[in-house]
């Protein structure tokens, strides 16, 4: 319910399921320089959102830059500032302190948390700001933002121009109550939306000198605690809907095992609310007086939050997976890291020109989301390593569709990528031969040439680790088919460049004379493709190849 990835992640260990990762090897010198790198940007995030009302940073991201820095902080037994949310605080002293949320990782967690407790209730835990609204008489006295927790900013200019906070009670009582502003979204599911900033939203609104009408409208309330209310929480809630706080009645559920709670959890998760949220909350029903409470996290209260949407995740390594055609993509390899309950080792950046215009380093922190639920996505660089390591990266002239025939160091790549496409459905569609063949003969040093693997015979392969007798057998099998498929077949599996509905029939000394001028009286050939096909049909490695075919008897060769 509060905004504790702003709050309390600093004055309170938060827990999450991340994967337990070892202290860096660092020098000592070394590894102070990467805290206080890590400390000044989280204070820029702090000072940002607080004192200007700007998220700089997704708040889950936030959450687990926090824990970085603590895990960094007890690897080399350095304390961490005394007060570092310096900007957070106000002038105006809360009537009551705001607790806060220890989170919990994971289902056994909440388990144990569960164990010996009773008349305990679950609630969306509402993604917004927290607020303390205090009524004298009945009417809308004073509203404090929540700060540090103990001292607030005055808030009463807004809460004067928001309609969801009651600006007159039905009774004529004097009350505290704690509560989040959110942003209202219609239909809103978590788990397909994201929390589209809506927190942040609320909190530039709330930085702000004045509201419209509009956005006092736009912005909700959801009350979480009348610390000196009724004993139970059914029955504060019964009263506080009496009084006209009317948006909380219907979120609090009572659960007793874990089966309950998950039940609650994937619910919220997964149907559509009027807000964002990032979790749940659970609550014992009563709790001590409010007279008792801290700004820390008490224990009558726990959240767990949802799967991430963004996790935090370190670069071990930057490799370049270069393709067929010479296309370069850089890829991340990165400590292991959660999301949605996936395991993520490695992170395509795409192009080479991105991975040139993000400069990620091993040691960088980066953002990565999955896209459709399913593929890792790289989102963007959190925090950059204060050294900076060197990284050879090929260079993209050297790369082309005429590059690579041949496993010279640095075709590695390209030249297994030429082997993948002959044999795969967009070639030849050999059965039973796929990457980890290829990866396996070149290994064994079989395969100096596009087409050695044409003269593979049974003692060559016995004598090659990882194939087996009848593995050999069906392998040599589906070789020596290939020598049956078609010319067309032939040139795509070669990487003839595309030629739309054009038939290609050969033979192949017909379309190995054609100039660029013929090529492009084709219908749907254009000069660049055309220039193409002149430059494959006369380049002295795919003319090689063509006599290795015509040697093997290969129709239309």
């Amino acid at each position: 319910m509060l905004p504790l990835s702003r709050l309390l992640a600093c004055f309170i260990f938060i827990s999450f399921p991340v994967i337990a990762a070892p202290c860096p090897d660092w020098p000592l010198g070394r590894a102070q320089a990467e805290i206080t790198a890590l400390q000044q940007r989280i204070d820029s995030w702090d000072d940002s959102y607080h004192r200007l009302g700007r998220s700089l940073v997704a708040d889950e991201l936030y959450d687990q830059s926090r824990i970085q820095l603590g895990h960094w902080r007890d690897c080399f037994d350095l304390v961490a500032p005394s007060f570092p949310l310096r900007t957070a605080g106000g002038k105006e002293p809360h009537p009551v302190a705001h607790t806060g949320l220890d989170k919990l990782k994971d289902a056994a967690a909440v388990k144990a948390w569960l164990q010996g407790r009773e008349d305990l209730w679950v609630q969306p835990k509402v993604d917004g700001v927290a607020v303390t609204l205090i009524y004298r008489g009945g009417r809308l006295h004073q509203a404090i933002s929540r700060g540090d927790g103990v001292q607030g900013q005055d808030w009463t200019w807004a809460a004067h121009k928001i309609n969801a906070i009651p600006q007159r009670l039905n009774q004529p009582l004097d009350l505290v109550v704690q509560g989040e502003l959110y942003w209202r979204l219609i239909a809103h599911v978590q788990a397909s939306n994201g929390s589209l900033n809506a927190r942040a939203t609320v909190a530039g609104l709330m930085a702000r000198t004045n509201l419209t009408a509009q956005e006092g409208a736009d912005i909700g309330l959801f009350v979480w605690d009348w610390p000196d209310g009724p004993a139970t929480l059914p029955e504060r809630e019964a009263t506080l809907q009496a009084l006209g706080f009317a948006d909380t009645i219907g979120y609090s559920q009572p659960v007793q095992a874990l089966a309950d709670v998950e039940h609650w959890r994937n619910h919220w998760y997964r149907t559509p609310l009027p807000f964002a949220s990032d979790g749940i909350v659970l609550r014992q029903s009563r709790r001590p007086p409010a007279d008792r409470w801290q700004a820390r996290a008490p224990f009558w209260s726990v959240a767990w939050k949802y799967p991430y949407a963004q996790a935090l995740a370190e670069v071990r390594n930057v490799r370049f997976k270069i393709g067929r055609t010479g296309r370069i993509t850089p890829v991340l390899e990165l400590e292991p890291a959660m999301l949605d309950d996936r395991r993520i080792r490695r992170v395509s950046v795409s192009t080479l020109k991105r991975w040139e215009q993000m400069d990620i380093r091993p040691g960088d922190r980066v953002a990565i989301s999955l896209a459709g639920l399913t593929i890792p996505r790289l989102d963007s660089v959190v925090l950059r390593s204060v050294e900076r390591q060197d990284v050879n990266a090929p260079a993209a002239a050297d790369y082309h569709f005429l590059s690579c025939w041949q496993p010279t160091p640095g075709c590695e790549s390209q030249f297994l990528a030429r082997l993948g496409w002959l044999s795969g459905k967009h070639g030849l569609a050999l059965p039973h031969v796929g990457p980890g063949t290829w990866e396996k003969l070149l290994a064994a040093g079989r395969l100096n040439g596009l087409l050695d693997w044409m003269t593979l015979d049974a003692d060559e392969l016995a004598n090659i680790a990882g194939f087996g007798e009848r593995s050999s057998a069906r392998l040599l099998d589906s070789l020596h088919s290939a020598r049956q498929r078609p010319f067309g077949q032939w040139l795509k599996a070669l990487g003839l460049p595309p030629t739309g509905e054009v038939r290609l029939e050969g033979p192949w000394q017909v379309l190995a004379e054609r100039d660029i001028e013929h090529w492009q009286a084709e219908a749907g050939i254009g000069p660049g493709r055309a220039a193409q096909l002149r430059a494959f049909f006369r380049d002295p490695q795919v003319l090689a190849l063509s006599e290795v075919l015509r040697g093997a008897g290969v129709d239309g060769f």
